[in-house]
């Protein structure tokens, strides 16, 4: 059976997150955008944690439940390591941990509080090399499931530009063994990363790394498993297998797409910026390498590669983003949030109105917006690519030629 999932949100401990990222909300929102499956978020923080225990219960199969039950739970957080072996400059690297119970969390805490301050963000900074970070926590609880958050960011992505590591080897020494899969990122998307062949043998998840309820399942992970628990999701992901396809951003969309300077008001896609020899033509400093870049650097495989039995995919724009551009109306808007509601209630939850729901049904419950839904799943809209830190333009209205891939789902295969 197929569980929609999303590993990697936050919680309002985290910095630069909402404060209504309660479990409660996050509950009413998971059920309300399709989710079957969330992370917790930061478990590491020490106020968070008692939340967690004071909130969840553990069901019969590993996993946890708020108030109405209908959501599963599993304990996930996010770390940022930080280490500077040769004196030469700090490498970063963030990466996520799904562990299987309140319990075998509180023990990976133990663990990881001698290296800094648990309580100060939802996403701590700990200083000790990536390699170390993952020995403790297998050290600590053998089936936590351990994976880079995305993985093509240029500061914090294990293959980031910025990192000074071309593999998961060099990022995490002999501990990548113990690593299950990687976070595509919303600057990413399966064809981009189906052109590195050394990451065929890890699982390819996609999560929302949300930052507030309306982002959770911005991308999210379909599971098919025999039931919702954490030994079938484990099973899933260490074993890179039963992962049915992913829902993804537009990777054009992603703060990190093109190079780019924010300040300077620059973007280039790679082959511009390889013109100016990575030097930003306004400033004269060093661009911000993205991902479209840094997945070309590393890349062993011609564009359009697909590798044999990989998950399937659809590119998605968010409903509450699709109606404001329908109506012209701000995202809060009373209009706006009333339309998705209304739609919400129509099709069950935001997963089935956007992926799912026949034309002519989207067309009965709202004629434009069905219009525009349709647009995004031929892919007959224009995204200006973001870059450096700057989130990319998604205009519904004008076209841009389709480029389906192959593996890339058509709304017919549901």
């Amino acid at each position: 059976m197929d569980y929609i999932a999303d590993l990697h949100i936050h919680s309002r401990y985290a910095a630069a997150c909402s404060d209504k990222l309660t479990i409660e909300n996050i509950e009413r929102a998971a059920e309300e955008k399709g989710i079957n499956i969330i992370g917790t978020g930061d478990f590491t923080h020490p106020k968070w944690m008692e939340e967690l225990k004071s909130s969840l219960k553990e069901g019969a199969a590993g996993m946890y439940h708020a108030k109405n039950g209908r959501i599963n739970f599993v304990l996930s957080s996010e770390v940022c390591t930080i280490y500077n072996p040769d004196g030469k400059g700090a490498k970063k690297v963030h990466t996520c941990i799904i562990a299987p119970s309140i319990a075998d969390a509180e023990s990976i805490n133990r663990s990881l509080s001698k290296h800094g301050n648990l309580g100060i963000d939802g996403r701590p900074v700990l200083m000790m090399p990536a390699e170390e970070l993952v020995n403790e926590i297998k050290d600590a609880c053998k089936e936590a499931i351990l994976f880079p958050a995305h993985i093509w960011t240029p500061w914090f992505g294990a293959l980031g530009a910025m990192s000074g590591f071309n593999s998961m080897e060099d990022a995490y020494g002999s501990a990548a063994k113990h690593i299950s899969g990687y976070e595509t990122g919303l600057s990413s998307d399966p064809p981009m990363n189906w052109r590195v062949s050394k990451l065929d043998r890890y699982s390819m998840l996609s999560n929302s790394d949300a930052h507030s309820l309306p982002k959770l399942a911005r991308e999210a992970t379909v599971f098919d498993l025999k039931e919702p628990s954490y030994k079938e999701l484990s099973n899933a992901i260490t074993g890179n297998k039963n992962i049915r396809m992913t829902v993804e951003f537009y990777p054009e969309e992603g703060k990190y797409h093109f190079d780019g300077h924010r300040n300077c008001k620059v973007s280039l896609n790679p082959e511009q910026s390889k013109r100016y020899n990575g030097i930003c033509p306004v400033c004269r400093r060093k661009l911000t390498i993205g991902v479209m870049h840094r997945v070309d650097e590393l890349a062993d495989r011609e564009e359009g590669y697909t590798p044999k039995n990989a998950p399937s995919y659809v590119h998605a724009v968010p409903l509450i983003e699709i109606i404001s551009q329908v109506t012209g109306k701000g995202q809060g808007t009373a209009q706006v949030t009333g339309a998705y509601s209304k739609l919400i209630t129509r099709f069950g939850n935001e997963m089935n109105a956007l992926i799912k729901a026949k034309p002519e049904d989207l067309a009965a419950a709202d004629r434009e917006v069905g219009k525009a839904i349709e647009r995004v799943r031929e892919e007959r809209i224009k995204v200006t690519p973001g870059y450096d830190g700057v989130f990319g333009i998604v205009e519904l209205f004008k076209d841009a030629a389709p480029q389906k891939v192959n593996g890339q789902r058509t709304i017919n295969e549901f």
